[in-house]
């Protein structure tokens, strides 16, 4: 009858597809794109990380999906997927992240202690152990997955003529070190100005997520330090130098670790639901955008901003705009 042509109508339609038990089929199939969540278990931990299990590995995923249901059943924020006071959890997700209180494998929505480093997907072990190496961190990596998948700034690729950095299993040296070459190369440090940053303050976390002050190593050597690991009493591991964590962004705002990284990012979080207004723009369309849409993503930018960008509002506007209708 072309009653979806009629604002209110389309409005009334989406949130009854939004509140059907099906809309699972959203939440399974946008982070799988957005996030690359469907790549979760292509890369198989070093047998270094013993501590990493079947229980692990189902659930760093399930965390990530639920919390993006949550975020999208109460129309949270969407800078809430950059950091947030609470994560969901279940008892082997919370002794890997070393949160007491949480019994069961059912996850469900834990506040998160002070100090705990944790908040929003970028320090999910799902989102830190797809964006990483089986046996070493790369920041360059991880770098180009927030500012690819989170803030929507992808940088240019890389010349051709540049080696790949090889990972250290000694422990001798560490990545920041290794980096350091890169940027004697002027057309490698136009881009490593803002890479490296968000990359350099997830350095914390290991190749599956864990927290950690120091690196692992597969073997001892002058200076390494056979030790327990926190959350696994009886597990021990090699450790070398310590992790560097502090660095400048590209504007040249000082950071020591990834709490303070967030803070400087969510000064501008219209900027986080710009990338995210966009991602779903390309999802729902199966179209990339063109120029010209641009304009069409600030309009929806404006229609949610007194919400601060909730989320659950942005899909709406997303639903309403000329784009989504007419590609």
């Amino acid at each position: 009858r072309g009653e979806l042509k009629k604002p209110n109508i389309l409005r009334e339609q989406t949130e009854r597809l939004l509140k059907h038990p099906k809309s699972n089929r959203f939440t399974e199939s946008f982070t799988g794109q957005w996030l690359d969540l469907r790549k979760i278990h292509e890369m198989k931990p070093d047998n270094m990380y013993g501590e990493f299990d079947d229980k692990l590995a189902w659930s760093m995923p399930e965390e990530t999906k639920k919390f993006f249901q949550k975020v999208l059943d109460e129309n949270l924020p969407a800078a809430s997927f950059f950091d947030s006071s609470w994560t969901m959890l279940n008892e082997r997700l919370a002794k890997h992240y070393g949160i007491d209180g949480v019994v069961g494998m059912d996850l469900r929505k834990v506040e998160l202690p002070v100090g705990s480093h944790r908040g929003g997907i970028i320090t999910h072990a799902s989102v830190l152990k797809l964006s990483t190496n089986a046996t070493y961190t790369s920041p360059v990596k991880r770098g180009v997955w927030v500012i690819e998948r989170i803030l929507g700034l992808p940088p240019a690729p890389p010349p051709p003529d540049v080696a790949a950095i090889e990972p250290d299993i000694r422990g001798a040296v560490t990545i920041r070190q290794q980096l350091e070459k890169h940027k004697t190369v002027e057309v490698c440090a136009s881009c490593h100005v803002k890479i490296d940053p968000p990359g350099f303050a997830l350095e914390n976390f290991d190749v599956i997520g864990g927290w950690r002050d120091f690196y692992r190593t597969k073997q001892g050597g002058d200076g390494n330090k056979y030790v327990e690991l926190k959350n696994y009493p009886g597990r021990k591991v090699w450790m070398a130098k310590p992790v560097e964590a502090s660095g400048d962004t590209h504007k040249g705002e000082h950071f020591s670790n990834i709490d303070d990284y967030k803070k400087i990012v969510l000064l501008d979080n219209d900027q986080i639901a710009r990338n995210l207004a966009g991602k779903l723009l390309v999802y729902s369309t199966g179209a990339t955008l063109q120029y010209s849409d641009r304009e069409v993503i600030e309009q929806i930018l404006g229609l949610t901003k007194k919400e601060n960008h909730a989320f659950r509002s942005l899909v709406h506007e997303v639903v309403q705009s000329r784009v989504f209708k007419t590609k």
